[in-house]
Protein backbone atom coordinates (compact mmCIF):
# COMPACT_ATOMS: atom_id res chain seq x y z
CA UNK A 1 0.00 0.00 0.00
CA UNK A 2 1.42 3.47 -0.68
CA UNK A 3 1.96 5.37 2.60
CA UNK A 4 1.81 9.26 2.45
CA UNK A 5 3.10 11.19 5.48
CA UNK A 6 1.11 14.49 6.34
CA UNK A 7 3.04 17.03 8.05
CA UNK A 8 1.99 18.28 11.40
CA UNK A 9 3.16 21.15 13.88
CA UNK A 10 2.41 24.38 15.40
CA UNK A 11 0.40 26.08 13.53
CA UNK A 12 -0.97 23.62 10.92
CA UNK A 13 -4.41 23.02 11.21
CA UNK A 14 -5.73 21.17 7.45
CA UNK A 15 -3.54 18.15 8.39
CA UNK A 16 -7.16 16.11 9.03
CA UNK A 17 -8.58 17.11 6.34
CA UNK A 18 -6.01 16.16 4.01
CA UNK A 19 -5.05 13.11 5.75
CA UNK A 20 -9.03 12.05 5.44
CA UNK A 21 -8.42 12.86 1.60
CA UNK A 22 -5.24 10.61 1.10
CA UNK A 23 -7.22 7.62 2.90
CA UNK A 24 -10.04 8.19 0.66
CA UNK A 25 -7.82 7.88 -2.08
CA UNK A 26 -6.68 4.26 -0.45
CA UNK A 27 -3.13 5.48 0.85
CA UNK A 28 -1.93 4.72 4.65
CA UNK A 29 -1.63 7.91 6.19
CA UNK A 30 0.75 9.16 9.24
CA UNK A 31 0.51 12.17 10.96
CA UNK A 32 4.26 13.14 11.58
CA UNK A 33 5.20 16.00 13.49
CA UNK A 34 7.77 18.36 12.22
CA UNK A 35 9.89 18.24 15.17
CA UNK A 36 10.12 14.30 15.00
CA UNK A 37 11.17 14.91 11.14
CA UNK A 38 13.67 17.48 12.52
CA UNK A 39 15.11 14.85 14.57
CA UNK A 40 15.42 11.94 12.31
CA UNK A 41 14.82 12.93 8.80
CA UNK A 42 15.39 9.45 8.04
CA UNK A 43 11.89 8.87 9.03
CA UNK A 44 10.84 10.42 5.02
CA UNK A 45 12.35 6.90 3.58
CA UNK A 46 9.24 4.94 4.54
CA UNK A 47 6.55 7.24 2.49
CA UNK A 48 5.95 7.79 -1.00
CA UNK A 49 4.20 10.65 -0.85
CA UNK A 50 4.79 13.90 1.85
CA UNK A 51 1.68 15.95 2.35
CA UNK A 52 2.65 19.61 3.72
CA UNK A 53 -1.16 21.29 4.74
CA UNK A 54 -2.70 24.38 5.31
CA UNK A 55 -3.00 26.29 8.03
CA UNK A 56 -0.47 28.90 9.62
CA UNK A 57 2.78 27.62 10.61
CA UNK A 58 4.33 29.09 13.34
CA UNK A 59 1.93 31.79 13.60
CA UNK A 60 2.97 32.85 9.97
CA UNK A 61 4.10 35.94 12.57
CA UNK A 62 8.03 36.31 10.20
CA UNK A 63 6.18 35.94 7.28
CA UNK A 64 3.96 33.17 5.95
CA UNK A 65 6.03 29.49 5.84
CA UNK A 66 9.27 30.98 6.64
CA UNK A 67 9.85 29.16 9.95
CA UNK A 68 8.82 25.94 8.23
CA UNK A 69 10.57 26.59 5.47
CA UNK A 70 13.42 27.48 7.09
CA UNK A 71 13.81 24.00 9.31
CA UNK A 72 12.71 22.06 6.68
CA UNK A 73 15.91 23.31 4.61
CA UNK A 74 18.27 23.32 7.07
CA UNK A 75 17.77 19.61 8.45
CA UNK A 76 15.30 17.98 5.88
CA UNK A 77 17.68 18.79 2.32
CA UNK A 78 19.06 15.84 1.53
CA UNK A 79 16.01 13.81 3.16
CA UNK A 80 13.49 15.28 0.24
CA UNK A 81 16.20 15.26 -2.67
CA UNK A 82 16.16 11.61 -1.72
CA UNK A 83 12.80 11.16 -1.62
CA UNK A 84 11.77 12.84 -5.04
CA UNK A 85 14.89 11.16 -6.76
CA UNK A 86 13.13 7.65 -5.64
CA UNK A 87 9.99 8.78 -7.65
CA UNK A 88 8.64 10.05 -4.69
CA UNK A 89 5.82 13.00 -4.67
CA UNK A 90 4.98 16.18 -2.81
CA UNK A 91 1.82 18.55 -2.43
CA UNK A 92 1.78 21.56 -0.66
CA UNK A 93 -1.30 22.95 0.23
CA UNK A 94 -2.37 26.98 0.82
CA UNK A 95 0.49 27.53 3.94
CA UNK A 96 2.16 23.92 2.85
CA UNK A 97 2.90 26.02 -0.78
CA UNK A 98 3.87 29.01 0.69
CA UNK A 99 6.73 26.89 2.36
CA UNK A 100 7.49 24.63 -0.55
CA UNK A 101 8.53 28.47 -2.86
CA UNK A 102 10.85 29.44 0.55
CA UNK A 103 12.24 26.82 0.37
CA UNK A 104 12.74 27.02 -3.09
CA UNK A 105 11.88 23.66 -3.87
CA UNK A 106 9.30 25.05 -5.86
CA UNK A 107 9.57 25.62 -8.88
CA UNK A 108 13.48 24.86 -8.70
CA UNK A 109 14.32 25.64 -12.13
CA UNK A 110 17.75 25.66 -11.29
CA UNK A 111 18.26 22.53 -9.11
CA UNK A 112 19.67 25.00 -6.10
CA UNK A 113 16.88 25.23 -3.45
CA UNK A 114 17.13 29.50 -4.50
CA UNK A 115 13.60 31.17 -4.13
CA UNK A 116 12.60 32.30 -7.02
CA UNK A 117 8.86 32.77 -6.68
CA UNK A 118 6.88 33.99 -3.83
CA UNK A 119 2.73 34.23 -2.02
CA UNK A 120 2.41 37.88 -0.73
CA UNK A 121 -0.33 39.39 0.13
CA UNK A 122 -3.65 39.58 -1.73
CA UNK A 123 -4.12 42.57 -3.84
CA UNK A 124 -7.62 42.94 -2.40
CA UNK A 125 -6.17 43.86 0.88
CA UNK A 126 -8.40 41.07 2.41
CA UNK A 127 -8.26 37.68 3.44
CA UNK A 128 -10.20 35.51 0.70
CA UNK A 129 -12.18 32.96 1.79
CA UNK A 130 -14.46 31.55 -0.68
CA UNK A 131 -14.47 29.40 -3.80
CA UNK A 132 -12.95 29.61 -7.24
CA UNK A 133 -12.97 28.07 -10.88
CA UNK A 134 -9.87 26.85 -11.54
CA UNK A 135 -8.67 25.77 -14.89
CA UNK A 136 -5.76 22.74 -15.84
CA UNK A 137 -3.42 23.34 -18.20
CA UNK A 138 -1.32 21.16 -19.77
CA UNK A 139 1.62 20.28 -17.73
CA UNK A 140 4.28 18.01 -16.75
CA UNK A 141 2.52 18.19 -13.10
CA UNK A 142 2.00 14.13 -12.16
CA UNK A 143 -0.93 15.66 -9.73
CA UNK A 144 -3.30 17.98 -12.59
CA UNK A 145 -2.30 17.60 -16.14
CA UNK A 146 -5.32 16.48 -17.93
CA UNK A 147 -7.74 17.29 -15.32
CA UNK A 148 -11.17 19.24 -16.32
CA UNK A 149 -12.03 22.09 -14.51
CA UNK A 150 -13.22 22.55 -11.51
CA UNK A 151 -14.45 24.40 -8.33
CA UNK A 152 -12.06 24.81 -5.15
CA UNK A 153 -12.30 26.49 -1.98
CA UNK A 154 -9.59 29.55 -1.23
CA UNK A 155 -8.99 30.85 2.54
CA UNK A 156 -6.25 33.35 2.66
CA UNK A 157 -4.11 36.16 2.94
CA UNK A 158 -1.32 35.48 1.43
CA UNK A 159 -2.22 34.00 -2.22
CA UNK A 160 -0.77 36.33 -4.68
CA UNK A 161 1.61 34.87 -6.91
CA UNK A 162 5.08 36.71 -8.18
CA UNK A 163 8.15 35.48 -9.84
CA UNK A 164 11.53 36.96 -9.03
CA UNK A 165 11.81 38.12 -13.41
CA UNK A 166 9.72 38.75 -16.24
CA UNK A 167 12.58 35.62 -17.73
CA UNK A 168 11.09 33.05 -14.90
CA UNK A 169 7.56 34.37 -15.51
CA UNK A 170 8.46 32.98 -18.99
CA UNK A 171 10.21 30.18 -18.09
CA UNK A 172 7.16 29.02 -16.28
CA UNK A 173 4.60 28.85 -19.40
CA UNK A 174 7.03 27.85 -21.52
CA UNK A 175 8.29 24.38 -19.84
CA UNK A 176 4.85 23.92 -18.78
CA UNK A 177 5.34 24.11 -14.98
CA UNK A 178 1.71 25.76 -14.29
CA UNK A 179 -0.54 23.77 -12.98
CA UNK A 180 -3.59 25.32 -12.24
CA UNK A 181 -4.91 28.93 -13.23
CA UNK A 182 -7.77 30.80 -11.94
CA UNK A 183 -10.84 30.58 -14.34
CA UNK A 184 -13.50 33.12 -13.99
CA UNK A 185 -11.89 35.48 -10.90
CA UNK A 186 -8.23 36.15 -10.25
CA UNK A 187 -8.93 36.53 -5.99
CA UNK A 188 -5.26 37.66 -5.43
CA UNK A 189 -4.18 39.09 -8.10
CA UNK A 190 -1.54 36.23 -9.08
CA UNK A 191 0.53 37.08 -12.27
CA UNK A 192 -0.70 34.81 -15.06
CA UNK A 193 -4.07 33.75 -13.01
CA UNK A 194 -1.45 31.03 -11.48
CA UNK A 195 -3.28 29.02 -8.71
CA UNK A 196 -0.42 26.55 -8.65
CA UNK A 197 2.63 25.34 -10.39
CA UNK A 198 5.11 22.36 -10.61
CA UNK A 199 8.33 21.78 -10.58
CA UNK A 200 10.85 20.78 -13.37
CA UNK A 201 10.40 16.61 -12.69
CA UNK A 202 6.52 17.13 -12.33
CA UNK A 203 6.21 15.54 -8.96
CA UNK A 204 5.94 18.09 -6.50
CA UNK A 205 2.43 20.27 -6.34
CA UNK A 206 1.98 23.30 -4.90
CA UNK A 207 -1.23 25.59 -4.61
CA UNK A 208 -3.33 27.96 -2.97
CA UNK A 209 -6.99 26.54 -2.97
CA UNK A 210 -7.78 23.57 -1.23
CA UNK A 211 -8.50 20.15 -2.68
CA UNK A 212 -8.84 18.61 0.80
CA UNK A 213 -11.59 20.36 1.57
CA UNK A 214 -13.68 18.87 -1.34
CA UNK A 215 -13.40 15.65 -1.36
CA UNK A 216 -17.37 14.96 -0.46
CA UNK A 217 -20.15 16.67 -2.34
CA UNK A 218 -21.78 17.56 0.41
CA UNK A 219 -18.67 19.96 1.16
CA UNK A 220 -19.79 22.40 -1.78
CA UNK A 221 -21.93 25.17 -1.14
CA UNK A 222 -24.56 23.88 -4.30
CA UNK A 223 -24.34 20.49 -4.01
CA UNK A 224 -27.95 19.94 -3.82
CA UNK A 225 -28.71 22.93 -6.72
CA UNK A 226 -26.53 22.00 -9.00
CA UNK A 227 -26.25 17.81 -8.40
CA UNK A 228 -22.84 17.55 -7.37
CA UNK A 229 -22.12 13.80 -6.47
CA UNK A 230 -18.26 13.39 -6.11
CA UNK A 231 -15.99 15.46 -4.23
CA UNK A 232 -13.54 17.00 -7.04
CA UNK A 233 -11.22 18.04 -4.95
CA UNK A 234 -10.35 13.90 -4.48
CA UNK A 235 -9.50 13.99 -8.06
CA UNK A 236 -6.46 15.59 -7.59
CA UNK A 237 -5.54 13.67 -4.66
CA UNK A 238 -6.17 10.51 -6.57
CA UNK A 239 -4.65 11.26 -9.49
CA UNK A 240 -1.59 11.26 -7.33
CA UNK A 241 -1.65 8.22 -5.73
CA UNK A 242 -2.76 6.83 -9.34
CA UNK A 243 1.40 8.06 -10.15
CA UNK A 244 2.65 5.17 -8.36
CA UNK A 245 -0.02 2.36 -10.00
Amino acid sequence: MIRTCVITGYGINAQDELASAFKLAGTKVSLIHITDLVENPGTLKDFQIIGFPGGFSYGDHLGSGLVLAHLMGKHLREAIDSHIEGDGLIIGICNGFQVLTKMGVLPNTNDHWEQEVSLIHNDTGVFENSWVRVTFPESTCAWTNGLPDMDLPIRHGEGRFITVSESLRKKLSKNRLIALQYKDRNPNGSQDNIAGITDRTGKILGLMPHPEAFIIPENHPRWAREDITEGWGLRIIAQGVRFFN
